[in-house]
């Protein structure tokens, strides 16, 4: 199919859906409300004058503004004085990027990807350059900003071999958008080699940028506090995705007692009574982390329904199991875990993370289990040996500080780049 007429049926389609969108997202918003802040900035609508010259980075959600906030550090450590734009597309992207602002940066939701709000937004901020982090690449922004002359940069680039065969069946629209790229990021060679099979000319290998996030120490310290109050190891599912709690109190619920404290934090806040629910009708007892100061020694689950405190949970964590690996969704990064001292078993999906897993393990920081059987089973053996705990600790603080340093790559290359 021609490029333009694939553009063109993309953009029809965008343009229907537009309102169930907005609709969806009013939705959304009677939990999180932040998702009913500013829904013009949606459709390209700004208010106010703006000055035009900053430097634009788009972090779509939560993963993706951390990893910014690393980058956004190491820029400004260059030049104090960079002016910053900062886009999300999630609330809990944008409630994150906030802290990251200083006098003289914006915020504001990246428009749908329609030609109208695209122009909009591009002639309202007239950025210097365009960051998109790791995986966004969006055919219409693409191909306007070429024309309104600004560069555009994939940063902390990853593709999965999963994601590249879903490009290439798009490829009508997906590949001239990574032509139109005028540099890639990426995190690793593998990556590389899929990029560049999509089409993006100009890819470098900078490292991931994750590596370099600042663990809230405070945070650690008090985590482990917890841990040396409570009395009892604790074995945490982290960053968990719908079907895997269920799943793990079932097999818990076949351990004998006694048991180590079970923690489980899920991946989004929209989920955290659904989850409280499912440990209740299991007959556990549960505390929930936004009623407590500190997890009660004697109940059989701890949920962790609060935003920005995973170190603390880490830090509380004997042993962590990665959640998304024991579902085939691909599985969460374990980087942070890693940074927190905190011993990571892994289930068999982590396709999104591959290197990241693989050089963990190989690290010893990290364990690859069958399933959450095996997880939980192999997760109560540590539970009870803290010497092993503690080698695996060391491992994983020892993998962690050996690939930093892809902030000020990137910082130094994109700063070069801008015209």
């Amino acid at each position: 199919m021609p490029e333009g007429l694939a553009l063109a049926l993309y953009t029809a389609a965008l343009r229907l859906l537009t309102p169930f969108y907005l609709l969806r997202l009013w939705r959304r918003g009677s939990k999180e409300a932040l998702y009913r802040h500013a829904p013009s900035e949606r459709l390209g609508f700004f208010r106010g004058a703006t000055e035009p010259g900053r430097l634009w980075i788009h972090a779509v959600s939560l993963g993706e503004t951390r990893a910014a906030s690393a980058l956004i550090t190491a820029l400004r450590e260059r030049e104090p004085g960079l002016r910053i734009l900062l886009t999300h597309s999630t609330a809990t992207g944008r409630e994150a990027g906030e802290p990251l602002l200083q006098a003289g940066d914006a915020q504001t939701w990246l428009p749908y990807d329609t030609p109208g709000a695209v122009r909009r937004f591009l002639r309202h901020w007239q950025p210097r350059l365009g960051v998109l982090m790791e995986t966004e690449v969006w055919p219409t922004l693409q191909r306007e900003a070429e024309r309104a002359g600004v560069k555009m940069v994939l940063a902390n680039a990853r593709l999965s071999e999963k994601s590249l065969r879903q490009g290439q069946r798009f490829a009508a629209l997906l590949k001239p958008a990574a032509r139109r790229m005028a540099l890639a990021l990426a995190q690793t060679e593998s990556d590389a080699r899929r990029i560049r099979a999509m089409g993006t000319a100009r890819v470098e290998v900078a490292g991931n940028l994750k590596y370099d996030i600042a663990v809230d120490a405070a945070l650690v310290a008090r985590g482990q506090a917890w841990a040396a109050q409570l009395g009892r190891p604790v074995l945490m599912l982290a960053v968990s995705r719908e079907g895997e709690e269920a799943a793990l109190l079932a097999e818990w619920s076949k351990r004998p007692a006694p048991r180590p404290l079970l923690a489980i934090v899920p991946r989004h806040p929209q989920r955290f009574d659904e989850v409280a629910g499912l440990v209740e009708a299991a007959g556990l007892t549960l505390a929930r982390r936004s009623r407590v100061e500190q997890p009660p020694a004697d109940v059989d689950v701890l949920l962790g329904d609060s935003m920005r405190e995973m170190p603390l949970y880490y830090g509380l964590a004997s042993v962590a199991l990665l959640g998304g690996s024991f579902e085939p969704l691909g599985g969460q990064n374990l980087i942070e875990a890693a940074a927190c001292g905190c011993p990571v078993l892994a289930g068999p999906h982590t396709f999104n993370f591959a290197e990241a897993t693989e050089l963990a393990l190989a690290a010893g920081a990290a364990q690859r289990c069958d399933g959450l059987a095996d997880a939980v089973a192999r997760g109560l053996t540590l539970c009870a040996d803290a010497a092993a705990r503690d080698t695996m600790r060391q491992s994983a603080l020892a993998f962690s500080a050996a690939h930093r340093g892809a902030a000020a790559r990137m910082a130094a290359t994109l700063l070069n780049l801008r015209p």
